[in-house]
């Protein structure tokens, strides 16, 4: 595990010198502006090192850009119809088993049949999904901990179950993995009025929130969090929360600072590390827009994942009275585990770098307390 000492350097401004520390971030100490070797050592756990280039519009040479045309003529079609059979049969199951289904809170309280024909139906169909993007094999791998063997092996079971799967983010991919794999529900955009998604979403039990807002009803999204993951503890037949710390993507090389939302129940999490190997294309969702990095995952004939899923971590007494400590000893865990690379970099660094190569304005530093 080593430190990004670079990026430690540059953490982000403060919402009263944001506008001072825009400059900076952009040019050199002469004042020029930055070259685009220079951004990415800045930026670089959203610096883009695929054969795809930057932002995916990099040169292509003629025998690969050959291939991605005819790719485009035959896997994208092909796949997008399939993903979308998918996605409308796994609809129409949701739409049936919440036909008169009682509700709490916008969410149907689905049990029994209901309960299990939506989670094996959902786990298989987003295996499919992840089929049809080209993930064909997945790696997967249980690791233990440094020393287990100094462990009492029935403490586990003395100390429940986990409130909350947290990961690593590094795609819109992992999503669908962990769908796949447990099927939890997870904190989103507000996408409830969706066509499609918005009932599948409902199904998942997700917490529904706004990026630029501190607010999820009348509770905050902090506090929808910790409720749904005592929730969890405390009843089998809901759903395990899937969190990601971060916060945003990166290039799955680096791991940022972990928010303390998922942390706050003092609750044990499930540590997951997600990584994805590539030859051309990386599916890394970093400083790509969502519709040409779609275009070119369906465009990769085969797409690799690894996921290494680690024991159950079970706070200390210390870390449930310190929040901000249990976040950053699991996510020193994950960093080692992982072989990550720690950044002190956020989501408003990410913005700074994309509005940087795009040449446009600098959107989003003002909510950087926010996000």
């Amino acid at each position: 595990m080593t430190l990004d000492t670079a990026a430690a350097a540059d953490a982000p401004p403060s919402e009263a010198d944001a506008s001072a520390a825009v400059r900076p971030l952009l040019s050199d100490d002469a004042g020029e502006p930055c070259s685009a070797e220079e951004l990415d050592a800045r930026y670089a756990p959203y610096a883009r090192r695929d054969a795809y280039g930057v932002m995916g519009r990099g040169p292509l040479a003629p025998a690969k850009a050959v291939r991605l045309a005819l790719a485009a003529a035959v896997l994208v079609p092909l796949r997008f119809v399939a993903g979308m059979l998918v996605l409308l049969l796994y609809y129409l199951v949701c739409r049936v088993c919440t036909l008169c289904a009682d509700e709490d809170d916008g969410r149907p309280r689905l049990a029994g049949w209901r309960r299990k024909a939506v989670l094996r139906c959902g786990c298989t169909l987003s295996r499919a999904m992840l089929f049809v993007f080209g993930f064909y094999w997945i790696r997967e791998t249980d690791r233990r901990i440094p020393n287990a063997e100094d462990v009492d092996q029935d403490q586990p079971e003395e100390l429940g179950r986990p409130g909350a799967i947290v990961s690593n983010h590094v795609s819109y991919v992992d999503i669908l993995y962990h769908m796949s794999a447990s099927f939890p529900s997870f904190v989103a955009k507000s996408v409830s009025r969706l066509p499609l998604v918005g009932l599948i979403s409902k199904c998942l039990g997700c917490i529904f929130v706004q990026r630029e807002s501190k607010s999820s009803g009348s509770k905050g999204v902090s506090g929808a969090v910790t409720e749904r993951v005592l929730e969890v503890c405390k009843d089998k037949n809901t759903p395990l929360m899937l969190l990601f710390p971060e916060g945003t993507t990166t290039n799955g090389d680096y791991l940022l600072p972990f928010k303390t939302g998922a942390f706050l129940a003092s609750a044990p999490v499930q540590p997951v590390i997600l990584r994805y190997p590539y030859r051309r294309f990386s599916p890394a969702w970093d400083s790509m827009d969502g519709a040409r990095h779609v275009f070119l995952l369906l465009c990769q004939f085969v797409n690799y994942m690894e996921v290494v899923r680690l024991p159950v971590y079970y706070p200390s007494e210390q870390e449930k009275k310190d929040p901000k400590l249990y976040a950053n000893n699991v996510r020193k865990l994950i960093a080692m585990e992982g072989n990550l690379i720690l950044s002190n970099l956020g989501l408003a660094d990410k913005r700074v770098y994309h509005a940087s190569l795009s040449g446009s304005s600098l959107p989003g530093v003002q909510h950087q307390k926010d996000d």
